[in-house]
């Protein structure tokens, strides 16, 4: 069967199960499981399609005849449908407990608004033409921002108000991007974009646009305040479709642009996407680091993560623009393999999260603790993704970040002075992002599930459902997998790499081994890592059966010394005091952050915290519509000259 048609099968699917949950008043638990049940089929069905895609060894494009050629999909569009596919089955199987909270509450509006938006985001990636593409982003925009509003109090409204005024402003840049593209190419269809790409300084006109639209969309630094004020308000199996997929279209945007659209042309703009990229992964992980809101915390790791996407895609455009095809293709395949990684490692820990959340009624890592006794399946799976994020061999995280080092290493040496001074350049900030990511899920894992409990909640907590289990059981033995089994997946990524660039096949494995195109640079066996560490756990092992025996027969229990002192729970190791030297040493960027965003001056007329949405932020709003439609109508006449 063509992956179209499966693809609009699946998108029927999402449809049914929003009716099926619209529609389920009177059997809500029962309908809603049901409704859960066909998401997951749905996403099944865009994971058939895409791998089916994936696996052709031909770089070829599919149409379905019925949309004419609206709707096509070629080999990236197939990855970033792998992506949405893996998360929505995990998010949609999670739901089946996770929404028992919400019986009653909302869980019918929330189901409805999940399937929409999982099945916008399916469309979008398959969209070829700019009004459809357009109209399925504005899709996404609304029912994301319905979901952020869901809790119907003043935060989640002034959080959700932020988001949607962020996300239409990137909307503006995007509309103008294509304004432009569709005039210079006399047509709507991508296809002809590709065909008939602009030069000179309108091409660099319209990078910097999509740069800056597709920018907020991806919460890039500077552009990123909308993700970890929206996304910790979310319902959590909500919440990791925006965290863990939707920034990942804002990457792919800006793929499609700069370099299928305009062929990235120019060797400054992907040296300011590494720039942008590398200073988006070194400072997203030094905020994640002074949080103590777990969601907020997890959010700015997106911010990091989509940091180090966005640097292995600077150094395929400035190996385009050099034409060093190879470091090309090598700077893509890094970026393609670790945005598909960060997806399942994230939607790991948002799924993990959102356990922890669900039994303890709270986001403050200062009320945990504890938790690897009474929740050791959470904890487990939480430990996967902490160092999968954290890039330790040999799960997926480390393999994608590898090829991001390897490709920064070969740019160094084309032979060019600003290659030179911004591959290691690049290399050494996405070294300090690694040391400030390990270091930032020992503070959180050790919080969280390490230690004595720090709230009745926390002492009485117990494991959740078994759906909620079975969802991050899954996503964790996907990081193995990706990791482990990397040599025989990396050369598909390397395909869609080489399709989308328009250039021969690179060769990145052999047999058990990853190179990054020659075994003469570097040399990669995770299947021999892991061997390697199973060594070494058997070694202490073998001792500590040997000496089992002579171990005491009884220890001491009771409160640890502390110095004369008697014992108090607030001598316990706390989030704030693991990272105050971090703090104390970087104080001047923490400083520097301002307390009121843009859009929060624009949306709010008071400072309070908390303060409800006055009727004069609404009057603010409206001016903020109105000056959009203005903005849109300009580019107007360029869109409708060519339909």
């Amino acid at each position: 069967m063509n992956p179209l048609v499966l693809t609009a099968l699946s998108l029927c699917g999402y449809l049914a199960a929003a009716f099926v949950a619209m529609f389920s008043r009177h059997h809500e638990w029962e309908n809603l499981r049901l409704s859960s049940v066909i998401s997951m089929f749905a996403g099944i069905l865009s994971l058939i399609s895409a791998v089916a895609v994936i696996v052709h060894p031909i770089g070829y494009t599919l149409q379905f005849s019925l949309f004419y050629d609206v709707f096509v999909l070629d080999k990236l569009s197939a990855l970033l449908l792998l992506v949405i596919a893996i998360v929505a089955i995990a998010a949609a199987g999670y739901a089946m407990n996770y929404l028992d909270e919400y019986l009653g509450k909302g869980a019918r509006s929330i189901t409805v608004l999940f399937n929409l938006f999982a099945g916008a985001m399916t469309a979008l990636v398959a969209a070829n033409q700019a009004i459809a593409f357009l109209i399925i982003v504005e899709i996404i925009s609304l029912s994301s921002f319905a979901l952020v509003i869901q809790g119907n109090t003043a935060a989640h409204r002034k959080a959700g108000l932020h988001y949607l005024v962020m996300d239409h402003v990137a909307n503006v840049f995007i509309v103008a991007t294509f304004a432009i593209l569709a005039y210079h190419a006399n047509s709507l269809m991508f296809s002809d974009w590709i065909a008939t790409p602009p030069q000179g300084e309108l091409a660099s006109l319209t990078f910097v646009l999509a740069l800056i639209g597709f920018g907020i969309k991806s919460a890039g630094i500077f552009f990123h305040e909308w993700l970890p004020k929206a996304y910790p308000l979310a319902p959590s199996h909500c919440a990791t479709l925006m965290s863990c997929v939707m920034v990942k279209l804002g990457v792919y945007g800006l793929l499609k642009v700069a370099i299928v659209f305009l062929g990235a042309t120019q060797w400054w703009w992907g040296l300011v996407v590494l720039i942008f990229g590398a200073l988006s992964s070194v400072l997203g992980v030094m905020f994640a680091l002074a949080e103590h809101n777990i969601k907020q915390l997890l959010a700015y790791h997106s911010v990091e993560n989509i940091g180090i996407i966005l640097m292995g895609v600077g150094v395929s455009m400035m190996g385009i623009a050099t034409d060093h095809m190879v470091i090309a293709v090598l700077g893509l395949l890094g970026a393609l393999y670790h945005l598909l990684n960060h997806a399942v490692f994230k939607g790991l820990l948002c799924l993990g999260s959102g356990s922890l959340v669900y039994r303890l009624h709270t986001k403050d890592m200062e009320k945990m603790g504890g938790l690897a006794k009474r929740m050791p399946k959470t904890a487990l799976t939480f430990l996967i993704g902490s160092m999968a994020i954290s890039a330790l061999p040999p799960l997926n995280g480390f393999v994608s970040e590898w090829f991001i080092y390897q490709s920064l290493f070969s740019i160094s040496q084309t032979g060019s002075v600003a290659h030179l001074v911004f591959g290691p350049f690049g290399a050494v900030m996405l070294a300090l992002t690694g040391a400030l990511a390990c270091m930032c899920f020992v503070k959180v894992y050790g919080i969280c599930f390490g230690g004595a409990a720090k709230s009745d909640a926390a002492e009485n907590a117990t494991e959740v459902g078994n759906a909620m289990v079975n969802a991050t059981i899954g996503l964790s033995v996907l990081c193995v997998v990706l990791g482990i089994a990397s040599p025989w997946i990396a050369p598909y990524i390397a395909d869609i790499a080489s399709a989308t660039l328009q250039t021969g096949a690179v060769t990145v494995a052999q047999g058990m081994s990853l190179f990054p195109a020659s075994n003469m640079q570097a040399l990669l066996s995770t299947p021999l890592i892991l061997c390697a560490l199973a060594l070494l756990l058997l070694v202490p092992m073998a001792i500590l059966a040997f000496h089992k025996r002579q171990r005491l027969a009884n220890r001491h229990q009771g409160d640890p010394w502390a110095c004369g002192y008697q014992y108090e729970q607030k001598m316990t190791v706390s989030a704030g005091g693991i990272t105050q030297p971090m703090r104390h040493m970087f104080r001047y960027i923490y400083q520097s952050r301002p307390h009121r965003t843009w859009t929060e001056r624009f949306l709010l007329s008071q400072p309070a915290a908390g303060q409800e949405i006055s009727r004069w932020a609404y009057r603010r709003t409206m001016a903020f519509w109105i000056g959009l439609v203005v903005l849109c109508t300009i580019f107007f006449p360029l869109i409708s000259g060519v339909m």
